[in-house]
């Protein structure tokens, strides 16, 4: 069975400022030596990675009255932000109420939350096999006492609470995230007028 070749980072690199030209999938394939499965995977790659770590890779483009700039400059001078690109961006992601600072404080709560519910769901684990193990005729011999079998059944109610605390914690957090930004569109507006 012969192998596939693999891409190196700079063919990689190659197909997609060849992509980004418009050249299409099943050219690449061919001129890579390739599959287009690996030439479609290899943009995909690349978009996650964009995604990722919030590459801006998107222009927008808004055609304002003198008023509206002078506005908009007023409202932003008063809110200390530095240039119009930053408030800008601030803007859009008020309007979807989300900030990125917020939104990376969400993520890692996130993976917090799922970290502890795994370790909860592994200290429910034990607990049931502990039991079982109780239940199968060590009786008093057994290692674990009823006493340690709560324990372990608290400390695993315990953490999935926890967990569920963060994740409650993160979308009241949310929540007067989306009202203030809410508020921020309002003033925009009104300054625009």
């Amino acid at each position: 069975m012969t192998r596939a070749k693999r891409l190196i980072e700079q063919e990689r690199m190659e197909i997609l400022r060849a992509a980004a030209e418009g050249v299409s999938t099943s050219v690449l394939a061919i001129r890579f030596g390739v599959t287009p499965r690996a030439v479609r995977y290899t943009l995909q790659a690349d978009r996650d990675r964009q995604r990722d770590t919030g590459v801006a890779v998107v222009a927008v483009t808004v055609k304002l009255t003198p008023g509206e700039l002078a506005a908009l400059d007023v409202m932003l001078a008063s809110a200390g932000i530095a240039t119009r690109t930053d408030g800008i961006r601030r803007l859009i992601q008020a309007a979807g109420g989300v900030f990125v600072p917020d939104a990376q404080l969400a993520a890692a709560m996130a993976r917090t939350r799922a970290s502890l519910n795994d370790v909860g769901n592994s200290v429910a684990q034990i607990a049931k096999q502990m039991a079982q193990a109780n239940r199968a005729g060590q009786g008093a011999e057994a290692v674990f006492s009823e006493l340690r079998l709560a324990q372990m059944r608290g400390l695993a109610r315990f953490v999935l609470d926890a967990g569920d605390e963060i994740d409650l914690l993160i979308r009241r957090r949310r929540e007067a995230m989306q009202l203030e930004a809410t508020a921020t569109l309002r003033e925009f507006a009104h300054a625009a007028e």
